[in-house]
């Protein structure tokens, strides 16, 4: 007996470009066999006696994949305190009082405040903390995970109290705020990442993996990846014989004091390396940091805070050592910039490097482009992994950067326009990492929110259809998945999702809710 079934009585999406509708499809095995005509289609599963699944008007399309996430954040974040959405530093301190009676940890965490939206306009303080945990040490990381508050007791455990560091951002008396940024932030989760044992890494990434599957989330290009998280994948691996999703890994290039290049070059471990389930694909680099925290590297000085125009987290040389270290090692490049400065000079380096064509190496975010730098990104054929969510959540981003420069925002009609190859994704948990509202924010743009980069950038605005393909076979590409995954065409790995409406038939203002019915991967159902 042949292992499979056929869906029918629904709608089917095998491609979004070109746009390819079918009436039904088999799936054969992990794979898919065929997708077309539905009475061609249960003559196949008769006479191959398989089973036969009415979907009832409901629609079929390729999974999602998310090519940039932080699988390991997002299931910290599940089990963390979540301060999305609060609208002043009274609500966030009252949030934590309620989550330090419940929790048991050594570290009180939290994640997701946006001092923009405080009604005191400003940032919270060690003290706002101090107020509420004193005991404990606290850290409440701001929503694009660049900047953190932490109490007197985390400042003190971690040394920072008294630092001359630079990313410990002090008043005018010379006191540490307990606001801290880049990497002094990656100093202390580090240190908080060391709290956790192996086993509480297993719990976390398998809650992860279950959460991105029930929101269609098939692949997950896992982004920042230290060397416990990537013991911890393997481990479940081994124990279940597979992911709950596919994950592509971008390991750091420095993991305690762990050359990881040169490791993964004494291993001859390439781009690629691995399982169907479970792959290295490369080495990610944060070469700047985010609009929100003023630490992206910008051209020209940010227009609300005119002595600052960002900063660089590496020299030059040092990043270009990196970056070539990695190529030559035949690893895959994935390099945070969104400041235009940082952009140009990810750029210079890709063009000195021998094997950016063949591994396709990647720019994160490219949150501000210039014309000139889209042509260079255009002649040396570098792909993009954008994250359209950033339009909404970055609501203020036109105060960052001033009118004349609100063009060079998130142009992702332009990059289409242009030939460029996009990835689509939610650096979560940055941003939500529920796939319809990326696909919302990319049509819509902030129209309904009255997000003030609308008004100049209107234009910019993506058709549904282009949505799905660069999450869908777009961001494939950019993981080297293209002729296995990102459409439901013969051959390809039956990773689909079933979704309650077709979202090429209904409003923009309601894609947002449209809803993951089943999820399969390689054929099996993972997720109803």
């Amino acid at each position: 007996m042949v292992s499979g079934f056929v869906l029918f009585g629904g709608l089917v999406y095998s491609s979004f470009r070109p746009l390819v509708r079918a009436e039904a499809m088999v799936v054969i095995g992990d794979r898919v066999a065929y997708v077309g005509d539905e009475s061609r289609a249960l003559r196949i599963a008769d006479t191959l006696g398989l089973e036969m699944v009415d979907i009832r008007g409901k629609v079929v399309m390729p999974g999602f994949i998310d090519a940039h996430a932080h699988l390991d954040s997002i299931g910290i974040n599940l089990s963390t305190l979540d301060l999305r959405g609060i609208g002043s530093i009274e609500e966030l301190k009252s949030r934590l009082k309620d989550y330090v009676k419940s929790v048991r940890t050594n570290w009180v965490v939290g994640r997701g405040w946006d001092q923009e939206l405080f009604r005191e306009r400003r940032w919270p303080s060690k003290r706002d903390i101090d107020d509420v945990v004193s005991d404990r040490p606290a850290i409440l990381i701001r929503i694009c995970g660049h900047a953190a508050v932490l109490n007197t007791k985390a400042l003190e455990l971690t040394g920072l109290l008294n630092s001359k560091d630079k990313d410990v951002i002090r008043d005018e008396r010379g006191d540490a705020t307990g606001i801290i940024v880049e990497r002094a932030l990656d100093r202390v989760e580090e240190m908080i990442r060391d709290s956790y044992t192996v086993n509480d890494y297993r719990d976390f990434m398998i809650n992860a993996m279950k959460y991105a599957a029930s929101l269609g989330v098939t692949t997950m290009g896992f982004v920042s990846v230290d060397l416990r998280s990537l013991q911890s994948l393997i481990m479940i691996e081994r124990e279940l014989g597979k992911l709950p999703i596919r994950v592509r890994a971008y390991l750091s290039p420095f993991d305690h004091g762990i050359d990881v290049i040169e490791l993964l070059r004494q291993l001859g471990i390439k781009a690629g390396f691995g399982s169907q389930y479970l792959k290295i694909n490369g080495i990610k680099i944060i070469a700047d940091g985010s609009l929100g925290a003023r630490t992206a590297w910008l051209s020209k000085p940010y227009s609300d805070d005119p002595g600052n125009s960002g900063r660089p987290n590496y020299g030059f040389d040092e990043l270009m050592g990196i970056a070539r270290r990695s190529d030559e090692t035949g690893l895959q490049l994935a390099i945070h910039g969104i400041g235009d400065r940082m952009i140009e000079t990810i750029l210079e380096i890709y063009g000195k490097v021998s094997n950016a064509p063949s591994l396709r190496h990647r720019i994160e975010h490219a949150s501000v482009l210039r014309e000139d730098l889209i042509r260079r990104i255009k002649e040396l054929n570098i792909a993009l992994t954008v994250q359209p969510h950033f339009i909404i959540s970055d609501w203020w981003v036109v105060n960052r950067v001033g009118v004349d420069r609100a063009r060079y925002v998130y142009p992702f009609r332009t990059l289409i326009e242009n030939g460029i190859m996009l990835g689509f994704s939610t650096d979560a948990p940055v941003e939500p990492l529920n796939p319809w509202e990326t696909v919302y924010a990319a049509v819509a743009r902030g129209k309904y929110e009255n997000i003030e980069l609308y008004k100049y950038t209107e234009s910019e605005r993506v058709s549904v259809t282009d949505a799905l393909h660069y999450y869908t076979y777009g961001s494939a590409y950019l993981l080297h998945e293209e002729h296995e995954l990102g459409k439901l065409e013969p051959g390809y790995l039956a990773d689909f999702i079933i979704i309650d409406k077709d979202p090429l038939s209904i409003d923009d203002k309601e894609l947002r809710n449209i809803k993951v019915i089943e999820t399969y991967i390689g054929g099996q159902r993972i997720y109803s």
